[in-house]
């Protein structure tokens, strides 16, 4: 299996809900749920890995506070050389709405602090040679995305794929920020976006159609996925075909972080050879069977299958 590992945000996340309707400022309100618990991009995709008890690294931060400690206790081992920055965590809290919409509320805390200096001593480059990282939170990053060149160039060297998942700007996806994401496409083997994300940076409204725009700046060889949440998945692989799956029915407990347990699980699952619709099935399966259970699981054996069923 090729080598994994994450680089970017992990964050403390407080969700809050439902409300409904959206309180009058100045009043407070009552809400039947709350869990604190590990969030961000990066983060979520490393709880996902060790839920299918799947080998990786991750280079991250905390912040100087008791939530930093929180966080570094809930990784354990894989956690233990991450750096302090002087700030606080960054904090988000979300408040979920009865209809399945969410809004956040985020503090800008310790995740801009990261370097890549810091980001390459918590790396193990020998092992991580020919495998593939996952580059999550680039517009939260600060410091981290000012010194992205040496990070693709760090990629390039060690033969390296990169999969960009920039999350959601958050000014929009204005013409400056599509600029910034292409460029960064242009170094990238892998895209994962979600829908919505994927046609306003390829300011296409069909997403397949923005799947092949997004295809067109990256690399020979590349591969676009487009993340449909309840519509599944699909891709544009190195042979330029479009590929997708559906995604199973179930009822749906909480969809924060679903993105990041498909990047997971699809990256793992290409990882270990299998075919891009079997990473896209493995990826929306997976997520499927974690936004649907409460705690969230991680469902192992979806991956295993698909070795068994390997034609």
């Amino acid at each position: 299996m090729r080598p994994l590992a994450v680089i970017g945000n992990v964050n403390v996340d407080l969700i809050l809900g439902p409300a409904d309707p959206w309180p009058t400022p100045g009043t407070e309100i009552m809400v039947d749920y709350d869990e604190l618990r590990v969030g961000g991009s990066a983060g979520n995709a490393a709880l996902t890995w060790q839920g299918l008890g799947i080998a990786f690294q991750i280079a991250a931060n905390i912040g100087n506070d008791q939530f930093g400690e929180w966080l570094r206790q809930g990784f354990g081992a894989v956690a233990g050389d991450w750096p302090v920055a002087p700030t606080g965590t960054t904090l988000s809290v979300g408040i979920t709405h009865p209809n399945g919409e969410r809004t956040f509320f985020t503090t800008r805390g310790h995740i801009g602090a990261l370097s890549w200096q810091e980001v390459a001593a918590m790396l193990d480059t020998e092992r991580l040679k020919g495998g593939i990282v996952i580059l999550c939170g680039a517009f939260l990053t600060d410091r981290l995305v000012a010194q992205y060149s040496e990070l693709f160039a760090w990629a390039d060297a060690n033969g390296i794929a990169l999969a960009l998942d920039t999350g959601w700007p958050i000014d929009g996806w204005t013409q400056a920020n599509r600029d910034k994401a292409r460029r960064w496409l242009s170094r990238c083997k892998l895209a994962l976006f979600n829908e919505v994300e994927t046609t306003q940076l390829a300011d296409c409204v069909d997403p397949a159609e923005a799947a092949h725009t997004l295809k067109a700046l990256m690399p020979s060889g590349a591969t676009v996925v487009v993340k449909r949440g309840p519509d599944g998945a699909l891709a544009i692989g190195p042979d330029d075909k479009l590929v997708s799956v559906r995604a199973p029915l179930v009822s749906v407990a909480d969809t924060i972080g679903a993105g990041d347990v498909f990047n997971a699980a699809f990256l793992a699952a290409l990882a270990d050879g299998r075919t891009l619709e079997q990473g896209l099935e493995c990826g929306v399966r997976i997520a499927s069977t974690a936004i649907s259970t409460v705690p969230r699981r991680y469902d192992g054996e979806i991956l295993h299958s698909l070795s068994e069923n390997e034609p």
